[in-house]
């Protein structure tokens, strides 16, 4: 039998605010080497579902359950094995680039291949590394989200609305960070409804 290096299964599950049901009986497997892209109309609950798959939010109903290797991960160290990258995250706008990175890095590892100085490189801001990040442009604190969450050693990569607030070159930019970044071990899941986002997707989960 082939263990897969991570999973996450998601079985029935539903998410409700007050009384109205955000999304219900969602059955879905995500497993290591695919790439899913979230689909839906904006409030179908794509943004909900991906912070129930990252355990901030828990279901109103039904279960979901990760496993590492084929050993289930228990939902409060679920963190340690994934990173994030959405809109609603905010960075520490008192840091500076260079304070961000060591930051950040105190609590993930860097994807083999990238340091400090090659991941601001690589984001284009190598010559802004001791700029407080509260100067930065929208685009350039969206390039930072994503290169942090790219570059960092995790086994699932979550992504909401990730070309938010980038231009056309910074587009390209993204999907060769992916290219470069998501390999056949990583979880890739997108949350969108452009397809300019997902295109690399080969696997579709769909709300509303």
């Amino acid at each position: 039998m082939i263990i897969m290096m991570f999973e996450i299964r998601l079985n029935q599950i539903g998410r409700r605010f007050n009384r109205d049901w955000i999304f219900r009986q969602i059955d879905f497997h995500f497993v290591s080497g695919q790439r899913y892209a979230i689909l839906g109309p904006n409030g179908s609950g794509k943004s909900t579902l991906l912070k129930v798959i990252s355990g901030s939010l828990t279901p109103s109903e039904g279960e979901i359950t990760y496993f590492s290797a084929g050993n289930e991960v228990p939902v409060e160290q679920v963190y340690r094995y994934l990173t994030v990258a959405a809109p609603y995250m905010e960075l520490v706008e008192e840091f500076t680039l260079r304070e961000m990175l060591r930051f950040h890095f105190k609590y993930k590892e860097y994807l083999n291949g990238f340091d400090p100085d090659t991941l601001a490189e690589r984001i284009g801001l190598a010559g802004s590394m001791d700029k407080p990040l509260r100067f930065f442009s929208s685009g350039m604190k969206q390039r930072v989200k994503l290169a942090l969450a790219c570059a960092s050693k995790s086994d699932v990569l979550l992504l909401d609305e990730p070309i938010s607030n980038l231009d056309q070159r910074a587009i390209g930019w993204y999907h060769q960070l992916l290219e470069d970044t998501v390999q056949k071990d990583r979880i890739l899941i997108i949350c969108s409804n452009q397809p300019e986002e997902y295109k690399s997707c080969n696997a579709v989960l769909e709300l509303g």
